[in-house]
């Protein structure tokens, strides 16, 4: 090192940034307010000087029984001390659901099926839409579940990026992340001070400035929201998107926008996925686009849409309007169950549907004229060509075909064409 640039002490680089080891140069933060000084360090044996020694630590055994528990915050999502990550594509509805959860969190109310520990001290971060765009949201959700001040009391806070950015990491001219230590300090400092129990960050790609590619700078900065989550004690919600895709396509963990560094950071990541037109077509659904389901997936899981947690979103009006004047409509996220293809059926009805089958000749094809579907249909007074009636008729088929209580038959049709039908199972 030059004569003229004094060799940093261990004492001068309790902050050095954390991304010491990938980059040239680093930032000093000793103080939280006002610009740290920048201190050159060339890559050679003069970067060990700042880098504290390592020690291996032997490891004591323990009483499995006394081990503390982890502190899920809310279902099998978050947790304390570590990052989770919602990943999902545009305009399905992801912020919506977070700040519906974010209401159930602090009233501790089970809104969405989930019911919190206690009441929470949340911090949701929106870094895109203004501020009173996000009040807006808030107030429609209370509306539509009937909060009061008091269900909030002083555990909600919420800041917009567009009146106070966020920004925890840039580029380095050589490529990496450089964490800017001071704003990262002064975060933890905020969640100790405030007791934040989670903290939201809405999206992900808005705290930084790296290049979502670079895996190798995402690992840093996802490593540092796990600091954040550490020093913190407080649950990470990174929200972030996927890739643009062809539509249709299951949406997997996998889709997630960029390198593979957050996905594989998180504790939990979970995805959302609209419902498709198929699924519409077996749940008996006419708008599709206002149904997704969520999954806890960090693998390529493709589950049955009704193994999914599902959630439909429904309109709120504020009555903002000016004189009378309709008001906002905003978007609410509430719970939806999978229809039940056998709910309120009983052995009595299936009598009566296996009575109309055992009198025709029943086929298997729904686009035949006698389709077993119709039977069903005329014994329980359902229309087949109603979309829920016909999603039902549908589910109880495959629930019957499942238990044998109805089974497949070869036979020949009128015209000696050989053909599939559906026949009661008799004992």
């Amino acid at each position: 090192m030059k004569a003229d640039n004094p060799k940093p002490t261990l004492e001068s680089a309790e902050h050095v940034f954390r991304s010491l080891a990938a980059v040239e140069q680093v930032r000093i933060a000793p103080k939280l307010d006002g610009e740290a000084p920048v201190v050159k360090l060339p890559m050679g044996e003069d970067r060990a000087q700042v880098s504290k020694p390592i020690f291996a630590t032997p490891y004591t055994w323990k009483d499995a029984a006394t081990l503390g528990r982890r502190q899920w915050l809310y279902g099998y999502l978050l947790v304390r001390k570590f990052v989770s990550a919602t990943v999902a594509p545009g305009a399905v509805g992801k912020t919506n659901l977070i700040i519906a959860e974010t209401l159930a969190q602090v009233s501790g109310r089970n809104l969405l099926g989930v019911q919190p520990p206690t009441k929470l001290r949340v911090w949701l971060w929106n870094l895109e839409d203004p501020q009173e765009e996000t009040e807006r949201r808030i107030q429609a959700a209370a509306l539509h579940y009937g909060l009061c001040p008091g269900d909030i009391g002083d555990r909600l806070f919420v800041d917009s990026g567009r009146d106070q950015p966020l920004v925890i990491a840039t580029a380095t001219r050589n490529g990496g992340a450089l964490i800017v230590a001071p704003v990262v300090d002064s975060l933890v400092a905020e969640i100790i001070a405030r007791k934040i129990d989670i903290i939201k960050i809405d999206p992900f790609v808005s705290s930084h400035k790296v290049p979502e590619n670079d895996n190798g700078a995402q690992d840093t900065i996802v490593k540092e929201w796990g600091r954040v989550a550490e020093h913190g004690n407080c649950a990470v919600h990174l929200i972030h998107h996927t890739r643009k895709s062809g539509g249709g396509n299951e949406i997997t963990a996998e889709d997630a926008r960029g390198g593979k560094a957050l996905v594989d950071g998180s504790r939990v990541t979970r995805v959302l996925n609209r419902m498709t037109k198929d699924e519409a077509a077996h749940a008996g659904v006419e708008n599709h686009r206002l149904y997704f389901r969520t999954i806890n997936d960090k693998a390529n899981l493709q589950p049955p849409a009704d193994a999914s947690d599902w959630f439909r979103l429904v309109s709120v009006n504020l009555d903002n309007g000016p004189m009378g004047r309709p008001g906002d409509s905003v978007g609410v996220v509430t719970a939806w169950q999978w229809p039940d293809a056998l709910a309120g059926i009983t052995g009595a009805h299936f009598d009566r549907v296996a009575a109309v089958i055992r009198g025709d000749r029943w086929r298997e094809n729904p686009q035949a004229g006698k389709w077993v579907g119709k039977a069903v249909a005329q014994a329980l007074d359902l229309d087949p060509e109603n979309k829920a009636d016909k999603a039902k008729i549908n589910g109880m088929l495959k629930a019957w075909r499942a238990a044998g209580s109805l089974i497949s038959v070869e036979g020949k049709d009128h015209k000696r064409e050989t053909r599939t039908f559906i026949e009661v199972k008799e004992d």
